[in-house]
């Protein structure tokens, strides 16, 4: 079995997906939802336990968008947008993405009607959205999810950045949106 499925079918397993239903029998909705709570889990758990520590609690380093140059901490959308970006390369049939009505960079702003409704919908409701959508004629299955500010080093960081187009997010608010697409089928 491919690395990505792998991972997969062990996120399904760690969402209990398993204990309801076959894992071969799943819907991509279920399937956006495993994938969502991994991902949710992984991006919380670096900006709390990395980021927040040793930028904010310890002072010993910072998070930037510019770690490379600037020997520093990659920013927790960074993170994701580099797995994001592995598991593309894999040629998985899904794909993940952080994007905003708000996006501090350009190339996280929507660019389709489908992504313009469906962070309208999460950042009105703070509830998932789920859609079909066809891209380059192929029918996905869309989910999108509301990214929270989860810690303070979230809002405050997007408050701060002399990019933001938006300076005044708390704790809890939501930033925008994980966008989670699943192949269904050829157009």
């Amino acid at each position: 079995m491919r690395r990505g499925y792998r991972a997969l079918f062990f996120a399904l397993a760690l969402c209990g997906c398993g204990e309801r239903e076959p894992a071969n029998e799943f819907s991509p909705q279920r399937m956006a939802d495993a994938l969502h709570a991994v991902l949710s889990a992984n991006r919380e758990a670096y900006a709390r336990t990395v980021v927040d520590r040793l930028q904010y609690q310890e002072g010993r380093m910072k998070a930037t968008e510019h770690y490379r140059e600037e020997k520093a901490l990659p920013l927790p959308a960074q993170m994701l947008r580099m797995s994001a970006e592995a598991i593309a390369k894999e040629g998985q049939p899904f794909s993940y993405a952080l994007l905003s009505p708000w996006p501090i960079n350009k190339q996280n702003g929507p660019r389709t009607d489908s992504e313009k409704n469906g962070l309208r919908a999460v950042t009105e409701t703070g509830q998932p959205h789920y859609t079909e959508e066809v891209i380059d004629g192929k029918r996905y299955f869309a989910a999108y999810y509301p990214d929270k500010a989860v810690i303070q080093a979230c809002a405050r960081c997007h408050n701060e950045h002399e990019d933001s187009p938006r300076k005044d997010f708390r704790t809890g608010d939501v930033l925008g949106g994980l966008v989670i697409r699943i192949w269904l089928s050829k157009g």
